[in-house]
């Protein structure tokens, strides 16, 4: 009988240190939940006369590190969502607009993302919500074909590029249609998607819980982007009235989301080995908030700077701080280097590890400089400086730390920083890279606009380009 119950606890005392062991191992659980069009003015941890309820960004501001200087790879949803993915800048393929409902995906199958590194490495990976980086639809687009019907079937999607688990939709226009796995599962009414979203996360939770196997869930959803439409429980509830109330109910309920997600991660004990991020794709749509200057689809600070959030609980140190510039393509050597392993080989191009910086292992700066695009032009930042290359030849320089409005053009006035960012700009356009190893190819043919450098056909070619990208979708 001794015997018996010797074994018996073993085993129970297998079971039990299997999670802490795990936690030792370096490798928790990870969930990405990205935020569609909010802008950084908007939660009140980085704006405190906001007037906007995001009492769960605001949380996890206190328990873990909150990022002042973080922003998407973008300034609108597709070119960002294809950085946070591969941690290579968008412009390196020339993605500079948006896809719709039937543009092919712009990620190939042999292109290394952070779902596939991870799932490569034990994790199992899940997409729950917006995809917006395209997929191949066996029906095509046609006349006849202007809607996905109940069980039409696409490849190339989410599975194709390491996820194990997709349930969502193609893209905002598109929230009507449900696709789960390969296929269209259902269409609903608008109001009736994102409940759909969060539920399907919670479960995807659950079911991991009994699982030894740490998971990655990537959570995009759609709020605060258009269409804006918040469910009952929610309206009125956002902390603004007037014509902004709807929007306000909005974002709240956006918020809302995460924190189910929170209260679902504490419910089945995970909570502590989890490491969470919650930031946003890109400014919000036509919504500017001081100091920063414009709003979604600028290469102004207003369109890219992001509110970004990270909490591991015994790991980052509760209401701590980061001030230096990061981006979200830096995901992805964040998470090799969780996992203490190299990053594969043509794979994140763009990517620096935040690990130091979440664990207060330093308060530098981790990257040389940060790349910002939108669809006008390309800006370079370092230290204080964003220099920007407008399409049109114009180019404008700016120090941030004395200028976060962005105001006063110093272009002119300080030639040397001016000439020293384009060369900075021009050497990670020649090596298709800007972090340490062997030159890369960009698959399109990027260059500093002057103005000069284009002829007027090659000019209305990039036009039309840019504007057939931007149109179909949510600009």
């Amino acid at each position: 009988m001794k015997s018996l119950l010797s074994i018996l606890t073993i085993i129970v005392g297998c079971v039990w240190t299997a999670p802490a062991a795990l936690f030792k191992s370096g490798r928790p659980n990870i969930i990405f939940v990205l935020f569609d069009d909010m802008a950084y003015g908007q939660p009140p941890s980085y704006r405190a006369d906001s007037k906007f309820r995001t009492p769960n960004i605001d949380r996890l501001a206190r328990e873990g590190m909150r990022f002042t200087d973080a922003h998407s790879a973008a300034a609108n949803c597709t070119p960002t969502r294809y950085g946070l993915m591969t941690g290579r800048y968008p412009s390196r393929i020339g993605q500079f607009g948006v896809l719709n409902t039937f543009s092919p995906p712009i990620i190939p199958r042999d292109r290394p993302t952070v779902a596939s590194f991870l799932q490569g490495h034990g994790y199992h990976t899940a997409c729950i919500g917006k995809w917006h980086l395209g997929m191949n639809w066996e029906e095509g687009k046609s006349d006849k074909v202007k809607a996905l019907p109940i069980g039409a079937r696409m490849n190339d999607g989410p599975n194709a590029v390491g996820f194990d688990y997709f349930y969502g939709f193609t893209h905002a226009r598109n929230i009507e249609t449900i696709i789960e796995q390969d296929t269209v599962v259902a269409k609903v009414k608008a109001v009736e998607n994102q409940p759909r979203m969060i539920a399907q996360a919670l479960d995807y939770i659950d079911q991991r819980a009994k699982s030894r196997q740490p998971f990655f869930l990537y959570f995009p959803m759609c709020p605060p982007h258009s269409p804006v439409v918040p469910v009952p429980e929610f309206v009125g509830k956002g902390g603004i009235t007037g014509k902004d109330g709807k929007y306000s109910d909005w974002v709240h309920q956006g918020d809302h989301m995460l924190g189910r997600i929170l209260e679902r991660l504490e419910k089945n004990g995970l909570a502590a080995n989890t490491l969470v991020i919650a930031a946003a794709d890109n400014g919000a749509a036509k919504r500017s908030y001081i100091p920063l200057r414009e709003a979604k689809s600028s290469i102004y600070e207003g369109g890219h700077r992001e509110p970004f959030v990270a909490r591991w609980p015994g790991r980052i140190q509760e209401g701590s701080t980061y001030d230096h510039t990061v981006c979200l393509n830096d995901f992805f050597a964040t998470c090799a280097d969780l996992l203490d392993v190299p990053l594969p080989s043509g794979a994140a191009e763009d990517s620096v590890s935040l690990l130091p910086c979440l664990l207060g292992k330093t308060s530098d700066p981790v990257r040389e400089a940060t790349v910002h695009q939108s669809g006008n032009g390309l800006a370079i930042r370092q230290g204080p400086w964003k220099m920007i290359f407008h399409h049109d030849g114009k180019r404008e320089l700016f120090n941030l730390s004395d200028d976060i409005s962005e105001t006063k053009d110093l272009f002119t006035a300080n030639q040397e920083t001016s000439t020293r960012l384009t060369e900075l700009m021009q050497s990670y356009i020649d090596r298709g890279r800007s972090t340490a190893g062997p030159p890369r190819k960009n698959e399109y043919n990027l260059v500093l606009w002057d103005g000069k450098t284009e002829n007027k056909k090659a000019r209305k070619r990039r036009k039309r380009k840019e504007n057939k990208d931007s149109k179909p979708s949510d600009k």
